[in-house]
């Protein structure tokens, strides 16, 4: 046996082979076969979900792999995750922001004080009426 098929990628595509035909191959033709699926290996994912959907005669399958990033991007992709992360960034400060407002304007109203005389948003009636 040679080191090749001691490799794990290799030997788990061998291992989906009858054994006659596993003892078969040369090894260039292992090599060759390990740069053919090194290609297509993931690796591992901090998220990898996969699944396959029946849906009337047909059979679909879905992936959905998350994790980080070791591929180089180029410039035109490093633009647009500069970009994405700002997005989400700003999106976060605005949430949080909010949220803390309407916590601080929650705590204002519980404690009876009034910004403006006879003025209310309704947001505290609105938050009691959720509980009532």
């Amino acid at each position: 046996m040679s080191n090749l098929q001691h490799d794990p990628a290799i030997r788990s595509l061998l291992e989906r082979m009858p054994k006659n035909i596993q003892t078969t191959f040369t090894d260039e033709q292992l090599a060759h076969l390990k740069i053919a699926i090194g290609a297509r290996q993931w690796g591992n994912h901090a998220v990898d979900c996969r699944g396959v959907v029946k849906f009337f005669k047909y059979r679909y399958y879905y992936v959905f792999l998350a994790g980080r990033n070791r591929r180089e991007l180029s410039a035109k992709e490093q633009k647009i995750a500069r970009f994405t992360q700002a997005v989400f960034l700003s999106l976060a400060v605005t949430f949080t922001i909010l949220f803390t407002l309407l916590v601080l304007y929650l705590i204002k109203s519980a404690l009876g004080i009034d910004i403006f005389d006879g003025y209310s948003f309704g947001v505290w009636s609105w938050f009691k009426g959720l509980f009532n």
